[in-house]
């Protein structure tokens, strides 16, 4: 079959596309509205410069640092995203090859493969969770994670229901039954490779949820629970209160693009902090996370950590985002491309480039360690960071 790695993400993003079937690869892409802020995370890490130097560099480079209390080999965690049915072995790939290169993944709830599963490929997961159904329920799927291993609880709050898309949105079935089949045959018999891995699996895309799965033991589908989520109304700065104390350990809270809403998540108790917009899914002209990051990571870095998703490419990137207050990145849409490319293989492939990235990085700027990052590695140019307004409402 030739040669499967790939030298960049980029690459990794054109072997999705010509491996996958288009609502597929659709479904992967996403953005909100105009996209103008799925455009913005990945083009402000363009405007950023590096500050590098040409003598007395550090014949070696750190790279390892710990997140909610986890070793981790690199300052990059798998960031939990929804029905991985890009590959057979979806999740559990993606964990093995985290486990693989030393690193964290977060596991969605809206994830196709059970958190018993992916724990036991990678004991280093945080299972994510959204505000929704009963407190019953949340209350059962935190008692299910804890269970299983699961060593944080991420939480995520930076969705909108923005569905409508200047390019149309794909279509995804609620469930693969006949009529859906011949609905997505055409798009399907024209990527084999895609056909054939599922083949050799015996198995089709799976479309239910079973990390949501209710006091029977059945599993709602994808669309199912999503209407579920939508119908539940959002929660307080109470509800996250009662979510942390429930869960009683490391906690993240992901959405933050206000310091006054970092703010409240310190009081609410958490142990860290994501500076995200859903990869540009969410409210769209929210400015690129790399451009909030700066202020929030000087309003709580010192009392809670900052961790940053939205747009990550390259390990430069990764660099850029320490230098700026961050503790760590999340990446999203880099590893799926690289599960769509190649597996289990494709993903620590997308690790790997991320490691050289930052390696190359930390050579150039003459640092030895990412701990040793500053603002002062970065050039910013004027104007470029944003600030929402920090007030309470």
């Amino acid at each position: 079959m030739g040669n499967s790695w790939f030298e960049t993400v980029a690459h990794a993003q054109r072997r999705a596309r010509r491996r996958l079937p288009k609502s597929v690869y659709a479904a992967l892409l996403a953005g909100s509205e105009a996209g103008a802020t799925y455009r913005d995370n990945t083009a402000a890490f363009g405007e950023l410069g590096f500050a590098p130097h040409v003598a007395d560099l550090s014949g070696e480079r750190q790279t390892a640092t710990t997140v909610l209390g986890q070793d981790v080999a690199l300052p990059v965690v798998v960031s939990p995203t929804g029905v991985q049915a890009v590959h057979p072995d979806g999740e559990v790939a993606v964990a093995r090859a985290a486990a693989a290169r030393g690193v964290a993944m977060g596991l969605s709830s809206f994830a196709s493969k059970p958190v018993e599963e992916v724990v036991a490929a990678n004991p280093k997961t945080f299972f994510q969770m959204y505000w929704m159904g009963s407190k019953d329920s949340m209350v059962r799927a935190m008692d299910r994670a804890r269970a299983a291993g699961a060593v944080g609880l991420i939480v995520t709050l930076d969705w909108s229901f923005s569905h409508g898309r200047d390019w149309g949105s794909p279509w995804i079935p609620e469930q693969l039954d006949l009529r859906a089949m011949a609905k997505l045959a055409p798009q399907a018999l024209s990527r084999p490779a895609w056909l054939l891995e599922y083949a050799r699996a015996r198995s089709l895309p799976d479309l239910t949820t079973p990390n949501l799965a209710r006091s029977d033991g059945t599993a709602p589908t994808f669309f199912g629970a999503y209407g579920e989520w939508m119908s539940t109304p959002p929660p307080s700065w109470d509800d996250i209160r009662w979510l942390r104390d429930e869960w009683q350990g490391p906690f993240l809270l992901k959405g933050i693009s206000r310091v006054d809403d970092a703010r409240r998540a310190v009081d609410a108790g958490v142990t860290a902090i994501s500076v995200s917009n859903h990869g540009g899914n969410n409210l769209d002209t929210t400015p690129a996370t790399i451009r909030m990051l700066p202020a929030v990571a000087d309003a709580v870095g010192g009392e809670v950590e900052v961790l940053l998703d939205g747009g990550v490419r390259r390990g430069g990137d990764v660099v850029k985002a320490l230098a700026l207050g961050a503790r760590a990145v999340l990446i999203g849409r880099a590893y799926l491309w690289g599960l769509a490319a190649a597996g289990q293989a494709g993903v620590e492939n997308v690790l790997d480039i991320m490691a050289g990235g930052i390696d190359s990085a930390l050579l150039g700027l003459g640092r030895s360690s990412i701990h040793e990052l500053t603002p002062d590695d970065v050039v910013v140019p004027p104007g470029f960071t944003r600030a929402p307004a920090d007030r309470a409402r």
